[in-house]
């Protein structure tokens, strides 16, 4: 089984940036479609980005698109998204999540999804 653990989460002014990382290991990661997914208090789990095997497909929610930018590295295990002018509606618990092992397709539901971190905080303030 896979284990994810996201971090880089925290604190920001409006305006700000911030890095999350999510470290995999327990499977292969170079053949696992890897996304990140966001839930604000009261809501549900909602689709922030996803990023293909190679990384040579992203996807982002419309929400986010121009600011986030996912990327990964397979040599480390690790995928990141980095969040620029964040705004207070991105609040949330940010969760890295990861798709069964040879999947192709980013997918948009929570469900598709078998794998998943702790979260990570991020507070936007105004």
């Amino acid at each position: 089984q896979v284990q994810l653990v996201e971090s880089g989460g925290g604190l920001v002014q409006a305006g700000g940036s911030l890095r999350l990382s999510c470290t995999a290991s327990g499977r292969t990661f170079s053949r696992t479609i890897m996304g990140w997914f966001r839930q604000a208090p009261g809501k549900g789990r909602e689709f922030v980005s996803g990023i293909s095997w190679s990384g040579g497909r992203t996807y982002y929610a419309e929400s986010v698109k121009g600011r986030f930018t996912i990327s990964r590295d397979n040599a480390k295990n690790l995928v990141y998204l980095q969040m620029n002018t964040l705004k207070p509606e991105d609040t949330a618990v940010y969760y890295c999540a990861a798709r069964p092992v040879g999947y192709t397709d980013v997918v948009f539901s929570s469900a598709e999804y078998d794998a998943w971190g702790q979260g990570t905080q991020v507070t936007v303030s105004s």
